[in-house]
């Protein structure tokens, strides 16, 4: 990982975002990967893994929600964290940059809707037999 690039390293298991804090800022994994869990009963589900040039956090900033998953460093990973204001006013400046996050959005809802109905066929068979 080279030095002279913005964002912070985190190193292999660090948090970058956890579940159920506020949000106020995303992410742009700018090196490395970074694997996206759920919490529930004690136990954690992966949900998938990123790697550069992706977003993480872009809901809670959104939606002034608390974050919904936790964002962890799966080995070393360089991040870039944009507040609000600076996205604010970054998306002023290039309203592309708002269609790329839909855009991001978008397929990240197709695929959670494509594992839904993978679930949902499984889970008929089951009952089925």
């Amino acid at each position: 990982m080279s030095r002279e690039a913005l964002g912070k390293i985190y190193r292999d298991g660090e948090i970058v975002i956890r579940q159920g804090d506020r949000g106020d800022s995303l992410y742009v994994i700018q090196e490395g990967q970074v694997e996206i869990l759920v919490e529930k009963e004690g136990r954690e589900i992966v949900l998938r893994v990123l790697g550069p040039n992706e977003l993480i956090g872009e809901m809670a900033i959104i939606e002034k929600e608390v974050r919904s998953a936790t964002a962890r460093a799966k080995g070393t990973a360089r991040i870039l964290t944009i507040d609000k204001k600076n996205f604010l006013k970054r998306i002023s400046e290039d309203p592309t940059l708002a269609f790329r996050i839909i855009e991001t959005m978008s397929r990240r809802i197709r695929d959670l809707s494509q594992q839904i109905a993978k679930l949902k066929t499984s889970h008929n068979l089951l009952f089925i037999v």
